[in-house]
Protein backbone atom coordinates (compact mmCIF):
# COMPACT_ATOMS: atom_id res chain seq x y z
CA UNK A 1 0.00 0.00 0.00
CA UNK A 2 1.52 3.91 -0.54
CA UNK A 3 -0.52 5.33 2.03
CA UNK A 4 -0.94 9.27 1.92
CA UNK A 5 -2.41 11.31 4.85
CA UNK A 6 -4.10 14.20 3.69
CA UNK A 7 -5.67 17.69 5.16
CA UNK A 8 -7.48 20.14 3.25
CA UNK A 9 -7.72 23.75 5.36
CA UNK A 10 -11.22 24.75 4.09
CA UNK A 11 -10.65 28.52 5.22
CA UNK A 12 -12.48 31.37 5.16
CA UNK A 13 -10.56 34.25 3.30
CA UNK A 14 -10.32 38.19 4.56
CA UNK A 15 -9.68 40.32 1.74
CA UNK A 16 -6.51 41.62 1.56
CA UNK A 17 -5.32 40.83 4.92
CA UNK A 18 -2.06 38.48 4.71
CA UNK A 19 -0.96 38.53 8.47
CA UNK A 20 -4.44 37.15 9.17
CA UNK A 21 -4.97 34.41 6.62
CA UNK A 22 -1.74 33.16 7.61
CA UNK A 23 -2.39 32.69 11.02
CA UNK A 24 -5.26 30.76 10.07
CA UNK A 25 -3.06 28.74 7.42
CA UNK A 26 -0.66 28.33 10.71
CA UNK A 27 -2.83 27.12 13.09
CA UNK A 28 -4.52 24.94 10.43
CA UNK A 29 -0.97 23.54 9.17
CA UNK A 30 -0.19 22.83 12.84
CA UNK A 31 -3.22 20.67 13.52
CA UNK A 32 -2.54 18.56 9.98
CA UNK A 33 0.77 17.93 11.55
CA UNK A 34 -0.71 16.77 15.30
CA UNK A 35 -2.94 14.52 13.00
CA UNK A 36 -0.42 12.97 11.39
CA UNK A 37 -0.80 14.63 7.74
CA UNK A 38 1.81 14.28 4.99
CA UNK A 39 0.36 17.32 3.24
CA UNK A 40 -2.20 19.73 3.68
CA UNK A 41 -4.00 21.64 0.95
CA UNK A 42 -4.99 25.13 1.17
CA UNK A 43 -7.79 27.23 -1.15
CA UNK A 44 -6.64 29.65 -4.48
CA UNK A 45 -5.00 33.16 -3.42
CA UNK A 46 -5.69 32.05 0.41
CA UNK A 47 -3.29 35.01 1.65
CA UNK A 48 -5.24 38.02 0.14
CA UNK A 49 -8.49 36.82 -1.50
CA UNK A 50 -9.07 38.55 -5.04
CA UNK A 51 -8.01 41.88 -4.02
CA UNK A 52 -6.25 42.01 -7.47
CA UNK A 53 -6.08 45.60 -7.62
CA UNK A 54 -3.40 45.67 -5.02
CA UNK A 55 -2.01 42.42 -6.44
CA UNK A 56 1.60 44.62 -7.22
CA UNK A 57 1.48 45.04 -3.52
CA UNK A 58 1.42 41.56 -2.34
CA UNK A 59 3.01 39.75 -5.25
CA UNK A 60 6.90 38.08 -4.64
CA UNK A 61 8.91 35.50 -6.22
CA UNK A 62 7.94 31.98 -5.47
CA UNK A 63 11.20 32.21 -3.23
CA UNK A 64 10.27 35.55 -0.84
CA UNK A 65 7.78 37.06 0.51
CA UNK A 66 4.29 34.71 1.95
CA UNK A 67 5.68 31.75 0.05
CA UNK A 68 9.05 31.70 2.16
CA UNK A 69 6.51 31.87 4.95
CA UNK A 70 4.90 28.80 3.88
CA UNK A 71 8.76 26.97 3.10
CA UNK A 72 8.84 28.10 6.73
CA UNK A 73 5.88 26.57 8.06
CA UNK A 74 6.57 23.13 5.83
CA UNK A 75 10.08 23.05 7.53
CA UNK A 76 8.73 23.70 11.02
CA UNK A 77 6.00 21.16 10.77
CA UNK A 78 7.47 18.42 8.31
CA UNK A 79 4.70 18.16 6.06
CA UNK A 80 4.06 19.58 2.78
CA UNK A 81 1.74 22.16 1.91
CA UNK A 82 -0.46 23.56 -1.30
CA UNK A 83 -1.76 26.65 -2.00
CA UNK A 84 -1.82 29.43 -4.66
CA UNK A 85 -1.02 32.95 -3.82
CA UNK A 86 -0.03 36.39 -5.92
CA UNK A 87 3.27 36.08 -7.72
CA UNK A 88 5.96 37.92 -10.07
CA UNK A 89 5.81 36.58 -13.27
CA UNK A 90 7.66 38.95 -14.97
CA UNK A 91 8.10 43.30 -15.19
CA UNK A 92 4.64 44.09 -14.59
CA UNK A 93 3.14 40.60 -14.43
CA UNK A 94 1.28 38.91 -12.44
CA UNK A 95 0.66 35.27 -11.52
CA UNK A 96 -1.75 33.18 -9.65
CA UNK A 97 0.35 30.66 -8.36
CA UNK A 98 0.07 27.76 -6.89
CA UNK A 99 3.32 25.43 -5.12
CA UNK A 100 4.05 22.45 -3.84
CA UNK A 101 6.48 22.75 -1.12
CA UNK A 102 8.07 20.00 0.79
CA UNK A 103 8.25 18.84 4.48
CA UNK A 104 12.15 20.54 3.70
CA UNK A 105 10.91 23.45 2.95
CA UNK A 106 12.17 23.25 -0.15
CA UNK A 107 9.82 24.30 -3.32
CA UNK A 108 9.37 20.87 -5.96
CA UNK A 109 7.27 22.85 -8.29
CA UNK A 110 5.42 26.10 -8.67
CA UNK A 111 1.87 26.13 -11.55
CA UNK A 112 0.80 29.40 -12.89
CA UNK A 113 -3.35 29.50 -13.12
CA UNK A 114 -3.26 28.92 -17.37
CA UNK A 115 -7.31 29.41 -17.54
CA UNK A 116 -7.79 33.22 -16.37
CA UNK A 117 -11.59 33.45 -14.79
CA UNK A 118 -13.17 36.37 -16.78
CA UNK A 119 -15.82 36.25 -14.43
CA UNK A 120 -13.44 37.65 -11.77
CA UNK A 121 -11.74 39.62 -14.20
CA UNK A 122 -8.80 37.95 -13.68
CA UNK A 123 -7.86 38.77 -16.90
CA UNK A 124 -7.41 42.54 -16.36
CA UNK A 125 -5.06 41.89 -13.96
CA UNK A 126 -3.02 38.95 -14.05
CA UNK A 127 -1.12 37.05 -16.64
CA UNK A 128 -1.93 33.47 -17.80
CA UNK A 129 0.63 30.51 -16.81
CA UNK A 130 2.09 29.22 -19.94
CA UNK A 131 3.19 25.84 -18.88
CA UNK A 132 1.78 22.17 -16.61
CA UNK A 133 3.62 21.65 -13.70
CA UNK A 134 4.31 17.74 -12.11
CA UNK A 135 5.31 17.69 -8.55
CA UNK A 136 7.21 14.59 -8.09
CA UNK A 137 6.86 13.58 -4.20
CA UNK A 138 7.76 11.19 -1.80
CA UNK A 139 4.02 9.55 -3.24
CA UNK A 140 4.83 10.00 -7.24
CA UNK A 141 3.78 12.58 -9.48
CA UNK A 142 0.83 15.32 -8.82
CA UNK A 143 -0.58 17.52 -10.83
CA UNK A 144 -0.95 20.88 -9.85
CA UNK A 145 -4.34 22.96 -10.90
CA UNK A 146 -6.29 26.04 -9.76
CA UNK A 147 -10.16 26.76 -9.62
CA UNK A 148 -11.26 27.41 -13.16
CA UNK A 149 -8.74 25.02 -14.42
CA UNK A 150 -11.55 22.53 -13.47
CA UNK A 151 -13.78 23.05 -16.65
CA UNK A 152 -10.58 22.18 -18.92
CA UNK A 153 -10.62 18.15 -18.82
CA UNK A 154 -7.53 18.35 -21.61
CA UNK A 155 -5.39 19.54 -18.33
CA UNK A 156 -6.42 16.93 -16.30
CA UNK A 157 -5.63 14.68 -19.43
CA UNK A 158 -1.83 15.85 -19.95
CA UNK A 159 -1.16 14.96 -16.30
CA UNK A 160 -2.87 11.72 -16.24
CA UNK A 161 -0.28 11.01 -19.25
CA UNK A 162 2.39 12.35 -18.10
CA UNK A 163 2.00 9.81 -14.96
CA UNK A 164 0.35 11.83 -12.13
CA UNK A 165 -1.53 9.53 -9.98
CA UNK A 166 -3.49 13.12 -8.47
CA UNK A 167 -4.21 16.42 -9.02
CA UNK A 168 -4.06 18.93 -6.84
CA UNK A 169 -6.71 21.93 -6.78
CA UNK A 170 -6.96 25.21 -4.82
CA UNK A 171 -10.34 27.03 -5.34
CA UNK A 172 -12.57 29.83 -4.64
CA UNK A 173 -15.71 28.24 -6.71
CA UNK A 174 -18.77 30.19 -5.42
CA UNK A 175 -22.31 29.62 -5.28
CA UNK A 176 -24.73 29.04 -7.37
CA UNK A 177 -22.17 26.81 -8.97
CA UNK A 178 -21.96 24.00 -6.30
CA UNK A 179 -23.47 21.24 -8.92
CA UNK A 180 -20.99 21.91 -11.49
CA UNK A 181 -18.23 22.02 -8.60
CA UNK A 182 -18.91 18.49 -7.70
CA UNK A 183 -19.78 17.05 -10.89
CA UNK A 184 -16.54 18.01 -12.53
CA UNK A 185 -14.35 17.05 -9.61
CA UNK A 186 -16.22 13.73 -9.98
CA UNK A 187 -15.80 13.58 -13.82
CA UNK A 188 -11.83 14.89 -14.01
CA UNK A 189 -11.36 11.73 -11.73
CA UNK A 190 -13.14 9.12 -13.14
CA UNK A 191 -12.02 10.17 -17.02
CA UNK A 192 -8.22 9.90 -15.61
CA UNK A 193 -8.89 7.18 -13.34
CA UNK A 194 -6.59 9.21 -10.54
CA UNK A 195 -7.32 11.07 -6.90
CA UNK A 196 -8.53 14.49 -7.24
CA UNK A 197 -7.49 16.45 -4.00
CA UNK A 198 -9.44 20.47 -3.74
CA UNK A 199 -9.82 22.70 -1.46
CA UNK A 200 -12.18 25.13 -1.51
CA UNK A 201 -12.75 28.37 0.11
CA UNK A 202 -15.78 29.32 2.37
CA UNK A 203 -17.04 32.99 3.34
CA UNK A 204 -18.03 35.67 1.79
CA UNK A 205 -16.59 38.65 -0.44
CA UNK A 206 -19.21 41.32 -1.25
CA UNK A 207 -21.62 40.10 -2.88
CA UNK A 208 -19.82 36.66 -3.78
CA UNK A 209 -20.56 33.36 -1.63
CA UNK A 210 -18.56 30.21 -1.55
CA UNK A 211 -19.93 27.05 -0.41
CA UNK A 212 -16.88 24.56 0.58
CA UNK A 213 -17.43 21.19 -0.32
CA UNK A 214 -13.56 20.79 -0.55
CA UNK A 215 -13.11 17.05 -1.41
CA UNK A 216 -11.19 14.22 -2.21
CA UNK A 217 -12.35 11.82 -5.01
CA UNK A 218 -10.77 8.51 -5.81
CA UNK A 219 -10.19 7.33 -9.17
CA UNK A 220 -13.66 5.58 -9.47
CA UNK A 221 -15.65 8.61 -8.88
CA UNK A 222 -16.40 8.05 -5.39
CA UNK A 223 -15.81 10.53 -2.34
CA UNK A 224 -13.37 9.92 0.06
CA UNK A 225 -14.40 12.81 2.21
CA UNK A 226 -16.04 16.66 1.52
CA UNK A 227 -16.67 19.49 3.64
CA UNK A 228 -19.77 21.51 4.24
CA UNK A 229 -19.93 25.43 3.92
CA UNK A 230 -18.19 26.29 7.22
CA UNK A 231 -14.73 26.58 8.09
CA UNK A 232 -12.99 23.37 8.98
CA UNK A 233 -9.86 21.01 8.22
CA UNK A 234 -11.00 17.88 6.95
CA UNK A 235 -8.53 14.88 7.02
CA UNK A 236 -8.76 11.75 4.81
CA UNK A 237 -6.08 8.96 4.39
CA UNK A 238 -5.63 7.26 0.36
CA UNK A 239 -4.39 4.66 -0.87
CA UNK A 240 -2.59 5.74 -3.85
CA UNK A 241 -2.13 1.98 -5.43
CA UNK A 242 -5.86 2.42 -6.49
CA UNK A 243 -4.85 4.55 -9.23
CA UNK A 244 -3.19 1.24 -11.08
CA UNK A 245 -5.79 -1.28 -9.72
CA UNK A 246 -8.40 0.91 -11.26
CA UNK A 247 -6.43 1.55 -14.64
CA UNK A 248 -5.69 -2.19 -14.78
CA UNK A 249 -9.26 -3.26 -14.57
CA UNK A 250 -10.22 -0.52 -17.34
CA UNK A 251 -7.63 0.21 -19.36
CA UNK A 252 -8.80 3.67 -20.87
CA UNK A 253 -5.52 4.51 -21.37
CA UNK A 254 -4.78 2.00 -23.99
CA UNK A 255 -7.97 1.90 -25.46
CA UNK A 256 -7.63 5.83 -26.85
CA UNK A 257 -7.33 6.80 -30.16
CA UNK A 258 -5.37 9.70 -30.43
CA UNK A 259 -5.30 8.90 -33.96
CA UNK A 260 -8.57 9.71 -34.49
CA UNK A 261 -9.44 12.64 -32.35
Amino acid sequence: MQQLTISLGQMDILLGEPEHNLATVRQMTAEAARRGSDLVVFPELWSTGYDLDHAADYATTTDAGIFKEVGALAQEYRIAIVGSCLSVLGSEKFGNTAVYTAPSGQNLTAYSKTHLFRLMNEEQYLTAGDKLSLAATAWGKMGLAICYDLRFPELFRAYALAGATAVLLPAEWPYPRLAHWRTLLRARAIENQMFVIACNRVGQTGDTRFFGRSAIIDPWGEIVVEGGDQELLLTATIDLEMVTAVRERIPVFADRRPDIY
